[in-house]
């Protein structure tokens, strides 16, 4: 499973780097299939924001995501 920090990619023209990613850029951060996503979504547990058309995944949510599904951690 992809990191966290491999999520923080800084570019010339953002050097925060992204805030969200499209639902293809979401699913190949993670390393995951866009229909994996999807089905992460149906079962609640990644939020994509959808103020817009099409879904935004939010790099904040990608992070809560990975860190709220660590190996070996206990789920409250």
């Amino acid at each position: 499973m992809l990191e966290s920090h491999h999520l923080e990619d800084r570019s010339e023209n953002n050097p925060m780097g992204p805030l969200a990613f499209t639902r293809e850029n979401a699913a190949a951060m993670l390393g995951i299939s866009r229909v994996s996503l999807d089905r992460l979504v149906k079962r609640g547990l990644i939020h994509p924001s959808r103020a817009l058309r099409r879904p935004l995944f939010p790099l904040a949510e990608l992070k809560r995501f990975l860190d709220e599904t660590k190996i070996g951690e206990v789920r409250r």
